[in-house]
C-alpha cells in the first residue's frame, strides 16, 4: 500500500471515530438531562420517586423555616396552581417571595421534597421597558 493511501484509510478513521464519539456525547447529554416543569405540569404528572426539575415564582407569604427544614411554595408564573414543598441546603441570598427558582424536587407520599442544595434562583431581567414616566426622549 503506498503511503498516501495508508494517509487517506488513517484520516478517514479518525473522523469516523471523532463522529462516533461526538454523536455519543450529544446523545449522553440530551437522554439525561430532564426538562423544567411548572407546578400545574409537576402536580398532573408527578410519579413518587422520581426527580424533577421545578421551576415557578415563590408564592408570597408561603416561606416559613423550621430550624433546618424551608417549607416555601412554587406557583406558575401566571398565577394559579401552587406545589408546596420542603426544602434543606443552602439557600441562595437573593431568594424571597415573588423571584423565579429552580429546584429539583421528588414526589415523597403526598409531599414534595427538595433536594439538598439544589436551589436556584433567576436573575430578573435588567431590560425592562421603563414606566412613560421615566422614559426619555433622545
Amino acid at each position: 500500500m503506498s503511503p498516501a493511501r495508508k494517509r487517506s484509510v488513517r484520516l478517514v478513521l479518525a473522523l469516523s471515530a471523532a463522529v462516533v464519539l461526538a454523536s455519543a456525547l450529544i446523545y449522553t447529554s440530551f437522554s439525561a438531562a430532564s426538562p423544567a416543569l411548572s407546578p400545574s405540569q409537576l402536580l398532573s404528572q408527578a410519579q413518587p420517586g422520581r426527580s424533577y426539575q421545578l421551576t415557578g415564582k415563590v408564592a408570597s407569604g408561603s416561606v416559613h423555616r423550621h430550624g433546618a427544614v424551608l417549607d416555601f411554595s412554587v406557583a406558575d408564573r401566571a398565577g394559579g396552581k401552587a406545589v408546596a414543598l420542603a426544602y434543606t441546603g443552602t439557600v441562595p441570598d437573593p431568594f424571597r417571595e415573588g423571584r423565579e427558582v429552580i429546584v429539583t424536587v421528588q414526589k415523597q407520599g403526598s409531599r414534595f421534597v427538595g433536594e439538598r442544595d439544589s436551589l436556584i434562583t433567576k436573575c430578573p431581567s435588567k431590560y425592562k421597558s421603563a414606566p412613560p414616566s421615566e422614559k426619555q426622549n433622545y
